[in-house]
């Protein structure tokens, strides 16, 4: 099979766009293990394989466990995520999965949990990493 664009090669704009979009996240107020429960469980519904790899070992250099993230997949099946982070998970996974919209029963969940601004960010990290996962993909990045 021939090789795939490099988007980020061929357009560097693009990649520092969505740079900017990540250094806005570097600096807003979710916590790394947030960000990284965001960024594993989109990339895992998103069958993003170098975003699973990236953000597993991101999540292990914040602090989160190997069971965490072993089951991550199974959060529902588990008490190991808090209340705020089963909210933060359930939004990821219906942003990311967006055709059946976002119901207000999650919504209002996640709202009811967080600030106006904490929630902002957590939807924009949400649509961060399916942005990444999406260039990643077509491109078919490798493993590295």
């Amino acid at each position: 099979m021939k090789n795939r664009i490099d988007i980020i090669a061929e357009e560097p704009a693009a990649y520092q766009a969505m740079s900017a979009l990540e250094n806005y996240l570097k600096a807003s107020d979710l916590t790394p293990i947030h960000k990284e429960l965001i960024k594993i469980r989109a990339s895992q519904i998103n069958g993003c394989a170098f975003c699973i790899n990236m953000h597993t070992k991101d999540a292990r250099k914040a602090g989160e466990t190997e069971q965490r993230i072993y089951l991550l997949n199974a959060w529902r099946e588990t008490d190991l995520f808090s209340e705020e982070e089963r909210a933060i998970l359930a939004l990821t996974e219906e942003v990311t999965l967006i055709q059946h919209h976002v119901s207000d029963e999650t919504y209002q969940r996640a709202a009811e949990l967080f600030d106006e601004k904490y929630l902002a960010q957590i939807i924009m990290a949400i649509v961060t990493i399916n942005g990444w996962n999406r260039i990643a993909i077509t491109g078919q990045k490798e493993l590295s």
